[in-house]
């Protein structure tokens, strides 16, 4: 248990792609759904790939955790996903996707509260680090730093602080129910929270193609089979290892932006960048040399 091998490595790279795409998809859907139809309808369908996968696995709904599973899926689900689909109509997805790396900081500020770790001067440097790349890349990117793009900004990092202080909860989640049965749980509970808002937004929404197409792969893909294999994952290394995906998801954000919406790469947005993942790196104690070093082939049992 905890012991990161090349299987673990490789998971966590699909992840980072995928959630990297995300902030493309949704980038596409918002303006054109709206943020409470959008994140609806993506959680949605997440919900109904869990349940299909539940059904073909024989697992039943974990009832009496309904209490926990609501908390975390208003913080890893609700939450992030309306903001992020909010702050969407402002942002340029790399934007997006170089914010929600500020989970890392958050979550280390949240262990240590909870009493899972302690922080020390190379942490707090870290976190320094991370609020001062957020800074650039809000002050100095190549998009004009308007009161809207603010209010989104500090949308997403309201964001990735609700995945941060979750992690260690969600870790403790695994100990209880299965990867599966999380992902589904918070995932219905979500949708709970948030159809109230989706059916008084529906009228005004545009379903075109390219919309309905980014919310399916959403959906179904980078929420739900995303999420369930995070939790595989999770349950089976350290938060510290598990958090590694966000030091990547960046690099596909910003790539995914710019090579399919034609998103600009200002200085200000690549040195912004730059800070945040040394950040990531101070407050985790991430080396990626060491740790890449490290990975052997799984052996034959």
């Amino acid at each position: 248990m905890g012991q990161v091998k090349s299987r673990h490595f490789l998971q966590l790279v699909l992840l980072s792609a995928l959630w990297g795409a995300s902030f493309l998809f949704i980038r596409i859907a918002s303006p054109v759904l709206g943020p409470n139809v959008m994140a609806a309808l993506r959680i949605g369908l997440a919900t109904l790939t869990l349940i299909g996968i539940m059904r073909m696995a024989g697992e039943s709904w974990p009832w009496r955790h309904w209490r926990e599973l609501f908390g975390l899926g208003t913080l890893t689900v609700a939450v992030p996903f309306l903001l992020y689909s909010w702050a969407a109509l402002h942002l340029p997805a790399g934007y997006s996707s170089l914010l929600n790396t500020m989970a890392v900081p958050f979550s280390v500020l949240a262990a240590a509260w909870m009493k899972e770790d302690t922080l020390s001067l190379r942490k707090w440097l870290g976190c320094l680090c991370g609020f001062a790349g957020v800074a650039l890349i809000v002050q100095l990117g190549p998009v004009e730093p308007t009161p809207a793009l603010l209010l989104a900004a500090l949308g997403c990092v309201i964001a990735s602080a609700c995945y941060g202080v979750s992690t260690t909860w969600m870790k403790r989640a695994t100990t209880r129910m299965s990867p599966l049965s999380i992902a589904a749980g918070i995932h219905a509970a979500a949708l709970v929270l948030l159809l109230p808002g989706a059916a008084w937004s529906l009228p005004e929404a545009r379903f075109t193609p390219g919309a309905v197409a980014s919310v399916a792969v959403m959906g179904v893909v980078t929420s739900g089979l995303a999420y369930w294999l995070n939790l595989r994952v999770l349950a089976q290394v350290s938060p510290v290892a598990a958090m590694s995906s966000a030091f990547m998801i960046p690099l596909f954000g910003v790539a995914w932006g710019h090579m399919f919406l034609g998103e600009a790469l200002g200085p200000g947005m690549l040195w912004g960048g730059a800070l945040v993942l040394v950040a990531t790196g101070l407050v985790t104690g991430f080396n990626p040399l060491r740790w890449l070093t490290a990975l052997r082939p799984d052996k034959a049992r």
